[in-house]
């Protein structure tokens, strides 16, 4: 099986909302996502992070610290996601490669389909 390894932003605001991204593109279109993307060879999780955000989002991020890694089999590959929560330090969250996006709040974060590897770190993020 494939193994993907990706970096995500668990982006949050100063009211303690959560950005929230929805895919715009590939098998997984349509479901709801944090931020990011896959590691090249030879970057660190943290470099690959925040070139994913300034290359989707045109946003540049402070990484305050690694929230959980996150082990999951989809049908197709395995995936290890590496989630950090960060927040904003400039740019303006302009969506390059997503439908849409939403803040959330931590009692609206059910109101979007997760990814199911996605969903483990918003159970975590409840339960905080």
């Amino acid at each position: 099986m494939k193994h993907i390894q990706v970096s995500a932003a668990i982006i949050h605001d100063n009211c303690g909302r959560i950005f929230a991204t929805q895919r715009g593109y590939g098998d997984m279109k349509g479901g709801w996502e944090f931020p990011g993307g896959k590691i090249e060879p030879d970057e660190t999780p943290e470099a690959a992070l925040q070139r994913e955000i300034r290359e989707e989002l045109d946003t540049d991020i402070a990484i305050e610290r690694l929230l959980k890694t996150i082990e999951w089999d989809y049908p197709t590959f395995h995936l290890t996601m590496h989630c950090y929560l960060c927040h904003v330090v400039s740019g303006a969250l302009t969506l390059k490669e997503h439908e849409s996006a939403r803040w959330l709040s931590a009692n609206e974060l059910d109101s979007v389909a997760w990814l199911p590897a996605d969903r483990v770190v918003v159970d975590l993020i409840k339960t905080k």
